[in-house]
C-alpha cells in the first residue's frame, strides 16, 4: 500500500496486490486524511474491490469522477465530499 501527495489537492493510493476488504479499508483511511474537494486516485487490481469502494462512496457521498482500466489494473479518481 502506498499513499502519497501528487500535488496540491491531488493524492494517489496504490493498493495493487491486495484483496477485499483491504483496498476499501485503505481507501476509506486515505479519504479521511484529505480535505473536502480533494481528489484521490486509487489504483487497484482486484475487480471485486471496485464494488466495495463504489458502495462506500455511495454511503459517504464521495464522488467517483472517473474510472478507467489499463491492463489488469483499475484507476479511479474520487473527489472527497
Amino acid at each position: 500500500m502506498n499513499f502519497e501527495k501528487q500535488s496540491e489537492g491531488h493524492y494517489r493510493l496504490d493498493v495493487k496486490g491486495y484483496v477485499c476488504p483491504h483496498p476499501q479499508i485503505y481507501t476509506k483511511k486515505a479519504l479521511s486524511k484529505i480535505e473536502s474537494g480533494d481528489h484521490l486516485q486509487v489504483i487497484f487490481d482486484n475487480p471485486s474491490s471496485g464494488e466495495s469502494i463504489a458502495a462506500m462512496c455511495d454511503i459517504t457521498g464521495d464522488e467517483i469522477v472517473s474510472q478507467s482500466k489499463e491492463g489488469g489494473q483499475f484507476l479511479w479518481d474520487i473527489e472527497k465530499a
